[in-house]
């Protein structure tokens, strides 16, 4: 049997990203990279490699993912993910957990070991619980600095739009890969928009919204405003345009331009099909990525 050259691509958020904090970005995903190529290296799953990759910016304070996530409006942490696998289209998805540290690991668990694909809240928890992840307190996943950020928004006169612009911070964090088997998969995890609505979910945890794997197309993990990308569900989107034979590079430079012309939306995508092309955009000022494959190791801050 051929073996396939493995790929992994992850993103840390698309913005306006600050001079400031350009490094410690750049630092998250080649950190995510080596963890998930790691796995791929020893023959690993793609599905093992993404769900590595998003543990390790879960686990990275500069991320809007894990500990350090945004506060919503009552001043808790509410965390959402998705995990998918590209051969079997099974799926796995948590929404507004509080007290688990590594969303995507109870993702993968509701894909693994349940007959479902979605779990929220209270029921995500004790499913994750009866299934082997230890639970924490919300305020272990609480930084005072977002204690903060959140006691400024709302002490100011800030409008609601202001809350999606693309100079607030979108650090939902991603990743895609292909697996030396030649199977695709895809992982998306966040902790939403700050000073969100308690009980708010965005795109990323949705499946075909912010995160879609079928071997047939692509593995798709989205970031940015999640409204938008939601409305147009456009991780299927993409993924529907490279199986009818677009390129990925065009169609997530595509992807960003549909997002914006039809609903105004902001964000970036990165996309993987099985043959390992791939394809990565943003229509915000900055997006931290990094690509590795047995050949090359990339990573950036600013390619469109």
């Amino acid at each position: 049997m051929t073996k396939t050259a493995p790929v992994l691509l992850v993103h840390g958020g698309a913005w306006a990203i600050p001079d400031d904090m350009v490094e410690v970005h750049l630092n998250g995903a080649r950190n995510a990279i080596a963890a998930g190529w790691s796995t791929l290296e020893r023959g690993g799953s793609a599905l093992d490699a993404v769900e590595e990759a998003v543990v390790i910016m879960e686990d990275d304070e500069a991320f809007d993912a894990g500990r350090g996530s945004f506060l919503n409006r009552e001043g808790k942490v509410q965390l959402d993910a998705l995990i998918m696998d590209g051969a079997t289209l099974r799926a796995g998805g948590v929404g507004c957990v509080e007290r688990i540290v590594n969303p995507v690991r109870a993702a993968r668990k509701v894909l693994s070991e349940s007959p479902h694909v979605y779990f929220v809240a209270e029921g995500a928890e004790r499913f994750a619980h009866e299934h082997g992840i230890e639970l924490c307190r919300n305020e272990d996943l609480i930084l005072p600095r977002e204690i903060e950020r959140l006691r400024k928004l709302q002490s100011s006169s800030a409008q609601r739009d202001d809350l999606f612009a693309p100079t607030i911070s979108h650090d939902t964090v991603g990743a895609v890969a292909l697996d030396s088997s030649g199977n695709i998969a895809a992982a998306t995890s966040t902790g939403g928009t700050l000073n969100k609505a308690p009980g708010r979910l965005g795109d990323s945890s949705l499946i075909g919204c912010g995160c879609y794997a079928d071997n047939q197309s692509a593995a798709v993990s989205t970031t940015g405003w999640g409204e938008p990308i939601m409305k147009l569900v456009l991780a299927k989107w993409a993924a529907d345009r490279v199986a009818s034979g677009n390129l990925p590079q065009w169609i997530a430079a595509e992807a960003m331009n549909y997002l914006r012309d039809r609903v105004n939306g902001h964000g970036g995508i990165i996309l993987l099909d099985a043959q390992g092309r791939f394809g990565l955009a943003h229509n915000t000022p900055r997006m931290a990525w990094a690509l590795k494959t047995s050949e090359k190791l990339e990573f950036g801050i600013e390619r469109k």
